[in-house]
């Protein structure tokens, strides 16, 4: 019998192949879209003017810092692609009464820090990036609680490769919480819009001059659950996130980590399998479309038998109780 396609497999490639097909319609019919807002929404303003920027060779890198130096628990929140540090503002002030100490810094390219271009951004000086901002507040010699997201993960599993082989020796990690982003290549699946983003070429600078709020919001919230999609005000604050000092402009840069995620599954996915650190994956059942099951489920239980596995009703209380259980 012929293998036969899923109909929602192909219902999800026609729905990128129309994301994909609608910017440049408009662009050849000269149909404007709505303006993006000229200014930052208060929350965003809010977290911006509440965060601090800290130097990197030369490149400005802001983060938000809760400031309790005197606490002994200290979580370091690492965003998702295309976003920012921002993904986390609903989950600050939850976090901060157990932990008191809290930083999430905007990887470069993202948010509110520089976005180079043209530039070869690498999961290598991200993570380099992470282990300088510790240095920067004196916190090189602290154990680390890491929770991280999406792009975050491979940060994440590059860090817990430079700790398991005390390659720079600037970060001590107590343990690693991963939600839901795409820990094994092989069965991550990208978007239509980001394979082409990713592939180079005379298409990618067309693509990013063309992308809109439009394709943007429309892209990103069937990866959300449910019951927990963002509103329109909140989707306006992520675009405007990757609107400063035009990030639109580098996402087919930064889009080089599904690359290099292939290239370097061996160390990362190794890392994860060889610690000894308490290690929580979140799998949320309706991302199957990034981490499609049961394909997903049965190479985790293979490749980390001695991690948690949660699909959590409440993000914040299954990571409460990771947390507390040692």
């Amino acid at each position: 019998m012929r293998n036969r396609v899923p109909k929602h497999g192909v219902l999800e490639w026609w729905v990128q192949v129309g994301l994909l097909a609608v910017p440049l319609l408009v662009a050849y019919l000269h149909i404007p879209f709505p303006p993006p807002p000229h200014r930052l929404s208060p929350a965003l303003h809010s977290w911006k003017s509440s965060g601090k920027f800290f130097t990197y060779k030369g490149l400005r890198i802001f983060y938000q810092d809760s400031v309790d130096v005197g606490s002994p628990e200290i979580v370091v929140l690492l965003h998702g692609f295309p976003t920012s540090s921002y993904d986390w503002y609903k989950f600050w002030e939850g976090v901060t009464l157990r932990f008191h100490r809290m930083i999430a810094p905007d990887f470069l390219g993202s948010g509110f820090s520089d976005k180079l271009r043209p530039h070869h951004y690498s999961i290598f000086e991200q993570a380099s990036i992470v282990e300088a901002l510790l240095q920067h507040l004196g916190l090189q010699n602290h154990r680390i609680n890491l929770l991280s997201h999406n792009y975050g993960d491979i940060v994440a599993q590059e860090l817990l490769y430079r700790f398991k082989q005390n390659r720079s020796g600037r970060l001590t990690i107590k343990s690693l919480s991963l939600p839901n982003g795409g820990i094994f290549p092989e069965t991550h699946r990208p978007l239509l819009l980001q394979n082409l983003l990713k592939a180079g070429g005379m298409l990618s600078p067309i693509l990013t001059q063309l992308m809109n709020f439009f394709v943007f919001s429309q892209g990103l919230t069937p990866v959300f659950g449910p019951y927990t999609r963002p509103s329109e005000s909140e989707l306006w604050d992520m675009w405007a996130g990757i609107r400063n000092n035009d990030g639109n402009l580098v996402i087919d840069s930064l889009l080089q980590y599904i690359n290099q995620r292939k290239k370097f599954r061996r160390c990362w996915v190794g890392a994860l399998a060889s610690v000894s650190i308490p290690i929580l994956f979140f799998f949320f059942f309706f991302l199957a479309v990034l981490n499609p099951s049961p394909e997903f489920l049965e190479l985790y239980r293979k490749m980390l038998p001695r991690s948690t596995l949660e699909d959590p009703m409440g993000f914040l209380n299954a990571y409460m109780g990771f947390i507390n259980s040692f």
